[in-house]
């Protein structure tokens, strides 16, 4: 099993590279490490560790988990409420339910997101630089500011971005917010 996961991570690699139309030789700087190395992770002569993946997941600006995730056979069509990862930080007042989790051949994800009345996250930057949002408000009010130009959003409004920058969510002490979050 492990040589068949292996070679699917060969694969995912050559093709990530493939898609950014990026030579050994661009990838072998942009990630620090050598050609030679990269031509036969891609070509499934060896094993990645770690640490190579890593500095691989880096230069591709996403998480190892995500490379992971993209590594898998297939994906479900429908993602049931009751399987849909969700995360709570209590301490911030933020609440993220994964409705359409990072999958293989997928490129987009969507969050459901609520954050209490006074709640305030800070992001320093994407995880990829030039990252498409569009963020639907259902509920709540919201201000977020994007690279320092800020939008108050209001039931109904739609807010689209290519995040490069730092950005934050802010909700009024009143009340809070409900929104879809759609990320390619």
């Amino acid at each position: 099993m492990a040589d068949s996961v292996d070679q699917l991570i060969a694969q995912r690699l050559k093709a990530l590279r493939g898609e950014r139309g990026w030579s050994l030789d661009e990838l072998a700087a942009r990630s620090e490490v050598s050609r030679a190395t990269l031509s036969r992770l891609e070509n499934g002569e060896t094993s990645p560790t770690t640490a190579v993946l890593g500095r691989l997941c880096s230069a591709y600006g996403m998480t190892l988990s995500r490379l992971m995730l993209m590594v898998e056979e297939g994906f479900a069509p429908v993602v049931r409420q009751a399987e849909q990862p969700v995360w709570n930080d209590t301490e911030a007042g933020f609440l993220r339910r994964s409705v359409s989790p990072p999958a293989t051949n997928l490129a987009g994800e969507a969050l459901e997101c609520q954050l209490e009345p006074a709640t305030r996250l800070d992001y320093d930057g994407p995880p990829r630089q030039g990252m498409e949002h569009h963020l639907y408000l259902l509920e709540g009010a919201l201000e977020v500011t994007v690279e320092g130009r800020s939008y108050s959003l209001t039931p109904g409004d739609c807010l689209r971005y290519q995040l490069f920058g730092p950005s934050s969510f802010v909700t009024p002490q009143e009340r809070g917010a409900r929104y879809v979050l759609f990320m390619v």
